[in-house]
């Protein structure tokens, strides 16, 4: 099993992508599993549930990194015992460090599990750039997000300006040089093929 954080900060657009990419990675034959750590659960009627063959798993009362993350290393080992998905997606609250979500599964089940981490994509909404990167608390938490990430994702792409999108991109790749940037709009459809490729490329070396 393979590991896949989707993380970023409150309404960057998580859940939509989730959706739009477990469809997609099980159109191209792979199992998936998601554990949902967010506010509300991921909207998937059980009609889209039983066309893609997904499994939803909603981890609440507290955020993975700490509160709960008994229950997640708990809920993986079902899913290990009983689905053995290609692939967990992860979605973590808003304000998860995605780091420290690697580490509780690393340390915690070598021996035990056969899971590995593959990429970390975290959304960074291109319509607030200036109050996510702005404000000292939230930046801190922001920043942290993006260092951690493998692929970043410029969300909501299709409701700003080419210039709001190529100014957010410079930011995100001075926090973050070694990331891949990608541009996304879950809405259009932009960049979602680019996304699913550079996943699969990644979790295949993972």
């Amino acid at each position: 099993m393979k590991l896949v954080q989707i993380a970023g900060y409150l309404g960057s657009g998580k859940t939509t992508l989730i959706i739009a990419l477990s469809k997609s990675l099980s159109e191209r034959g792979k199992k998936i599993a998601i554990l949902v750590n967010d506010v509300g659960a991921v909207p998937v009627d059980g009609k889209v549930m039983q066309e893609y063959g997904l499994t939803v798993k909603d981890i609440g009362g507290g955020c993975i990194c700490c509160q709960v993350a008994g229950n997640m290393l708990k809920t993986l080992g079902l899913l290990a015992k009983g689905m053995n998905p290609d692939i967990i997606i992860i979605e973590p609250t808003g304000m998860a460090v995605p780091n420290a979500i690697k580490k509780t599964v690393v340390d915690n089940t070598a021996g035990r599990i056969d899971i590995s981490i593959g990429p970390t994509i975290v959304l960074f909404d291109t319509t607030r750039e200036e109050k996510l990167l702005t404000y000292d608390t939230l930046k801190r938490l922001v920043t942290t997000q993006l260092l951690d990430a493998d692929i970043i994702a410029l969300s909501k792409v299709d409701i700003t300006s080419e210039e709001a999108v190529a100014h957010a991109r410079q930011s995100v790749h001075r926090i973050n040089p070694r990331a891949e940037i990608i541009t996304v709009s879950t809405r259009t459809g932009e960049g979602l093929a680019n996304l699913i490729n550079a996943v699969q490329e990644m979790t295949i070396q993972a």
